[in-house]
């Protein structure tokens, strides 16, 4: 299947919920990102029920001091 992170374009074998998307692409600090999914930003507390379809599109955010935000 495929996906996007961040812009790229990411094969997957099968489908994964968000958390373990973040640790299949080795996310930096994935206590402190926040995660768009086509467009809508999650609740950390959906991250393990989350599942990432074919197609979907998925950002990694950190929010830094001041409001900036940064993505990976």
């Amino acid at each position: 299947m495929k996906i996007k992170v961040n812009g790229e374009a990411v094969e997957l074998e099968k489908e994964l919920t968000v958390s373990e998307l973040l640790v299949k692409q080795d996310v930096d600090m994935p206590d402190m990102v926040s995660v768009e999914l086509n467009g809508e930003i999650l609740d950390r507390d959906t991250f393990s029920d989350t599942v990432v379809k074919d197609g979907d599109q998925v950002e990694f955010l950190y929010f830094m001091g001041g409001g900036a935000s940064v993505r990976f």
